[in-house]
């Protein structure tokens, strides 16, 4: 069955998209990823449909969308860059719902606050220091996850620490209301999101997971 659901890949050109591809592929799902420009892309695979366009554009994210099952965004921006994400997401959520689209996996930072989190005191003082540091970025993550609470797709948006390169750790530790460690693999990442494809635990929450 899984030969027959098509992926689509926001950010999968980026550190984390890039392994989730990759997984998705081994696991036999199609794979098609959105990309501003083709000739900076670091996955070479030729099974992986590639369609230019802007995730600014929701005529792009609609023509994008279109024959796919599942949407998986990992969109990702250097920090100083003014933030689109909600408006990324909110074209995303708007084409998914023409095109009757049901699944949503995204990833967002874990200095995250929600109203249930019981961070520790280290955690809490790194959430004020990047609400302090990017006060821009993190009003329009909050903004993000608002308008995922206010759609009824299955989301799911995930809460990563510091993302670092290398072979698999192994363990991933889940947690809905603190993170649960310092950094993840994007290896482990990607294992984690192609999961949540088929298991319902996380649907409209917002897990950390950290090895």
């Amino acid at each position: 069955m899984k030969h027959s659901f098509k992926l689509a890949i926001v950010g999968g050109n980026g550190k984390v998209g890039r392994f989730i591809a990759k997984r998705a592929l081994e696991d036999g799902y199609q794979v098609r990823m959105l990309v501003r420009d083709p000739t900076r892309l670091t996955n070479t695979d030729e099974r992986i449909e590639i369609v230019k366009g802007d995730a600014q554009d929701i005529n792009s994210i609609r023509s994008f969308l279109k024959g796919c099952h599942i949407v998986i965004n990992t969109l990702g921006q250097p920090l100083k860059d003014f933030p689109i994400y909600s408006v990324v997401t909110k074209f995303i959520l708007t084409a998914m719902n023409e095109l009757e689209i049901r699944r949503y996996i995204g990833v967002t930072g874990g200095s995250l606050d929600i109203n249930g989190d019981n961070k520790n005191i280290i955690n809490k003082i790194g959430a004020r220091i990047f609400r302090f540091l990017f006060p821009k970025m993190m009003a329009d993550k909050k903004m993000e996850l608002e308008i995922l609470a206010s759609s009824d797709v299955d989301w799911t948006l995930v809460r990563l620490p510091f993302v670092v390169e290398g072979s698999s750790a192994g363990n991933i530790k889940e947690s809905l209301t603190d993170m649960p460690g310092i950094k993840i693999t994007n290896i482990d990442i990607a294992d984690f999101i192609i999961n949540q494809i088929s298991d319902n635990k996380y649907i409209k929450k917002t897990p950390f997971i950290a090895n």
